[in-house]
């Protein structure tokens, strides 16, 4: 038996998801004694797995994989599970993970439990706390078959450094011509920012910013923090942003360490889309938005006032500590 890791990269680096799924791998596999086996796709160095515990790195390297396509992702999955007779599968919980976990529970005729948020309280019978109701409330699945798939949700076990031998060996599956009948001629890719969905911190921007000539503030203070930057829907609609910054239940979901709303009200779908977030701190001048109700912190006042100062506090802030 053996604990088999998706580990998700992306021009030929892994994600932070890929380190944080194989820490979960690692601290499962001490449970059940047995081994963390972790698959790399098109990844040259593989070395920075054997920090959080993978035992085993199966290198995969062909250019068919270079565009993620989820029923080949999911039969290169699938063959090595099979090979290393893998019981337990652990995947992350992003989008391209969550279209490949529900193929792979067909082929291996395995149980998917989604949003994990912690390690098993039992493994016998195997049963893992999950978030539910955009992340209202939890609840504990058991998974009664013999193969399982866990699906790791964002940000939710953390990295944590374990370190092992992990020896790399080439892994040659066998792909279907047929996965790769719909061709793929490009794909754009913003370059020189902080995904979302590996982001720690996000700094989001609604319409109490008045306009996209003032979107400098979101992101000067995200350059300030680390941070990636993100919108509310109807910054994304009015063409302020691109869409591929608007977050929430009908965007793209934000489970980050920190999550600052900057003119944000807090409507009922965004609130269900970062309410996974850790901390969440709200800057608005409206006293009675909604989203102070859900915020950890809140600070009533202009925007175009507290954000500028915000900035020069922590750049002060980090030139003392340098």
């Amino acid at each position: 038996m053996s604990i088999l890791v998706y580990t998700e990269s992306e021009n030929g680096k892994f994600k932070k998801s890929a380190l944080e799924v194989t820490s979960y791998a690692k601290g499962l596999a001490d449970q059940l004694n047995t081994q963390v086996i972790a698959v790399a796709v098109n990844v040259d160095d593989t070395s920075a797995l054997a920090n959080y515990g993978a035992d085993k790195v199966l290198q995969v390297n062909n250019s068919k994989l270079d565009n993620f396509n989820a029923k080949a992702y999911a039969d290169v999955l699938q063959q090595a599970a099979e090979k290393n007779s893998s019981k337990v599968i652990v995947v992350s919980s992003s989008a391209n993970s969550k279209y490949l976990a529900p193929l792979l529970s067909a082929g291996l005729k395995a149980g998917y439990a989604s949003n994990v948020v912690s390690l098993p309280d039992s493994t016998e019978p195997f049963r893992v706390k999950r978030t539910a109701f955009t992340n209202k409330a939890f609840n504990f699945t058991e998974i009664s078959t013999q193969v399982k798939i866990v699906g790791l949700a964002n940000n939710a076990y953390g990295l944590k450094e374990s370190s092992s031998s992990a020896n790399a060996e080439s892994f040659e599956p066998t792909l279907d011509e047929k996965d790769f009948e719909i061709k793929v001629s490009s794909v754009d890719k913003t370059t020189g920012k902080i995904a979302i969905a590996d982001a720690d911190i996000v700094v989001s921007g609604g319409r109490g910013l008045k306009g996209p000539e003032n979107w400098h503030l979101i992101e000067d203070l995200a350059e300030v923090l680390g941070a990636a930057t993100a919108c509310s829907k109807p910054v994304s609609d009015m063409g302020w942003r691109p869409h591929s910054e608007h977050v929430g239940q009908t965007g793209k979901p934000v489970a980050s360490n920190l999550y600052v709303a900057v003119g944000i009200s807090g409507a009922i779908q965004h609130l269900a889309g970062v309410n996974a977030s850790k901390v969440k701190l709200v800057i608005n001048n409206d006293p009675e938005a909604p989203f102070f109700k859900a915020a950890d912190y809140g600070v009533v006042g202009d925007a175009f006032t507290v954000v500028p100062e915000l900035i020069e506090k922590l750049k002060e802030f980090k030139a003392n500590n340098a």
